[in-house]
């Protein structure tokens, strides 16, 4: 079952140390989508503009700057509030947005409920995913038999033994003390 964290906030433009415009926007959170948060900004034009990116980067932008090139988010205070800046570089231009620390953190709390750090993977069922993919035979007609363990047989060329290369590695040099570093 997928779960949506939303909230409607109104986030500044800020257009030049003295000067700002409100920005309605909105923040989303997927379950189905876990590694990502979404933000779509009502600028008053035909279309929305929408924003993805790591939740990683907006949950350690709260407590201290991050992120590089396309998207950084840090905290700061402006005019005695805590706010999350998050400065967004496209081809289109570039634009530095700040928003009410205590709400984003709120927002970003119940995302981190819905899915804990290190639970995306689960949350996506990769796992599951992997053993169905790893576990089908090439012509897609199901499931491969399985030996005692649970592994599928290998099948398709294999590298040669030591005896088969010659009684060398099978790398040059393993013989030769050369290592890689």
């Amino acid at each position: 079952m997928q779960t949506v964290v939303e909230r409607d906030l109104e986030m500044r433009l800020v257009l030049s140390t003295e000067r700002s415009v409100p920005v309605p926007a909105r923040l989303i959170y997927r379950s189905d989508d876990p590694y990502a948060v979404h933000i779509t900004f009502h600028i008053g034009s035909a279309s929305p503009v929408h924003w993805t990116f790591a939740r990683e980067l907006f949950v350690e932008g709260v407590f201290r700057p991050c992120g590089h090139g396309d998207v950084r988010v840090w905290p700061t205070r402006v005019d005695g509030r805590n706010v999350v800046c998050t400065a967004l570089s496209s081809p289109d231009g570039d634009a530095l947005l700040e928003a009410p620390s205590s709400a984003v953190s709120a927002w970003l709390e119940r995302t981190l409920r819905v899915v804990p750090p290190g639970g995306e993977a689960e949350a996506l069922g990769l796992d599951e995913k992997l053993h169905a993919l790893l576990n089908t035979v090439p012509d897609g007609s199901g499931p491969e038999e399985t030996d005692a363990s649970g592994a599928a047989p290998l099948s398709g060329p294999t590298l040669p033994g030591r005896a088969e290369a010659g009684g060398r590695g099978a790398w040059p040099g393993d013989e030769d003390g050369e290592h890689a570093s």
